[in-house]
């Protein structure tokens, strides 16, 4: 299954039996069969007929709707809901439960520190340039993850946990990248340069397929466990793609590194990064194969909640292993 991305203005999309068909300037260039579709992501200006649409939700197929310059999320499209009202039901049940929603939230923040460990371990076999600030975030991100498991831990010392670990982690990883990108820490909203649009653009990604799973799986992709309630916010799909967000800083890191992506595929108007066309281009290319790998993730997480749900067993393995979370 595959993301069909449309990024270039003037196109339009019909539906043709079983098919999308893809028409510019009035004549057809492609024509997807929807049974290779798990989702679009409309990043151009786009005319689709009302069938077109429908048929989208007939095939299960989810749409992400992208801003044009910088990537902000606008709207996500989904098909029917999942057949299992009971489901939602048993997670509305278990996020009036305390207890239920630290072990949720611990297992999946513990998950995220494992992973960000895991990396910069890796950096540090080929980065000895770098040896001081990898082995002190390494120090720190140990000494938290052993504190995601004390007893007695509530969600305000786990969210604390969190913050510590992710700016220990963020200290390191700044140093891995060139200075010419001027990545200097995280920011958004706009993001102000090339490593930032890209983390910026990989976790919205992410974002969107953990909404497209939680809600195929029948969870509702607005109640999380770590995350609270918010008020247009997937707080679940926030829970879900914790433990994958170092896996896309890796990538990110990668993509500069094997100079796939390079200074000039970026330009900064009125203070924000933009990802030029050619490397949207590659970046799109290249997050295609690797998204393969989260969403075997992410949907393994819906499972394995929806498992618990279903049988109030709230347990989690700690993250091990790659076959665990």
């Amino acid at each position: 299954m595959a993301t069909l991305y449309l990024d270039r203005k003037g196109l339009e999309l019909r539906v043709d039996g079983a098919a999308l068909a893809l028409y510019e300037s009035g004549s057809r260039i492609r024509t997807v069969p929807l049974s290779l579709l798990d989702r679009i992501v409309f990043r151009a200006e786009t005319a689709l007929t009302s069938s077109a649409l429908g048929a989208l939700a007939d095939s299960g197929c989810a749409a992400v709707v992208l801003s044009g310059r910088q990537g902000n999320r606008l709207a996500v499209v989904h098909g029917r809901p999942h057949n299992d009202a009971a489901l939602r039901v048993a997670q509305y049940a278990a996020s009036g439960n305390a207890d239920w929603r630290l072990e949720w939230a611990r297992r999946f923040i513990g998950a995220k520190i494992v992973r960000q460990q895991r990396f910069l371990e890796r950096v540090l076999a080929l980065r000895a340039d770098r040896r001081k600030p990898l082995s002190d975030a390494l120090e720190t991100l140990a000494a938290m993850r052993l504190r995601v498991d004390e007893e007695g831990l509530c969600a305000d010392n786990l969210r604390g946990i969190e913050g510590a670990a992710q700016a220990a982690y963020f200290r390191a990883y700044t140093s891995l990248f060139a200075e010419a990108l001027n990545f200097n820490g995280r920011n958004r909203r706009p993001p102000r340069d090339p490593a930032n649009a890209c983390l910026s653009l990989g976790y919205t990604l992410a974002h969107f397929e953990g909404v497209r799973l939680a809600h195929a799986t029948g969870l509702d992709p607005f109640l999380g466990f770590f995350h609270e309630v918010a008020f247009g916010r997937e707080s679940l799909a926030c829970d879900l793609i914790e433990p994958v967000r170092p896996l896309v800083d890796a990538w990110v890191w990668e993509m500069f590194r094997s100079r796939t992506l390079r200074p000039e595929h970026f330009k900064v108007d009125k203070g924000a990064c933009v990802i030029e066309k050619a490397g949207r281009a590659r970046f799109y290319e290249h997050y295609e194969h690797f998204m393969k790998s989260i969403s075997v993730r992410l949907r393994g997480y819906c499972r394995l909640l929806a498992r618990a749900l279903r049988t109030e067993a709230p347990e989690l393995p700690v993250c091990d292993g790659e076959e665990d979370l």
